[in-house]
């Protein structure tokens, strides 16, 4: 299951030492919605290797802030504190397995 990464607790998970796969979503959002099952797969098919998490954007102004997040769904890849890669918009689980992959 996709952890849920808030304000608060993001440099806990950035500081984890793995990859770092974060979904900016929110509610209202389709696209949002559609990918949802697609980040809850990658999270159970990664466990141990990367952390998969969520970040509901209307609630955690920060961290949206932070990587200045203006379009959703944005997904942002980090690896030592650093963002390596990201996506915007409702993208195939192929393209994110790719990006996982690339930066583990």
């Amino acid at each position: 299951m996709a952890v849920v990464i808030t304000d608060a607790n993001y440099e806990e998970m950035a500081n984890k030492g793995q990859l770092l796969v974060v979904d900016f979503w929110a509610q209202w959002c389709g696209p949002c919605r559609s990918i949802a099952p697609i980040v809850e797969e990658l999270a159970t098919e990664f466990e141990g290797k990367a952390i998969v998490g969520k970040v509901d954007v209307d609630d955690n102004p920060d961290i949206v802030s932070k990587f200045g997040i203006r379009n959703i769904p944005t997904i942002i890849f980090i690896k030592n504190g650093e963002v390596v890669d990201k996506t915007v918009g409702a993208v195939p689980k192929n393209e994110l397995l790719e990006k996982i992959n690339a930066n583990l």
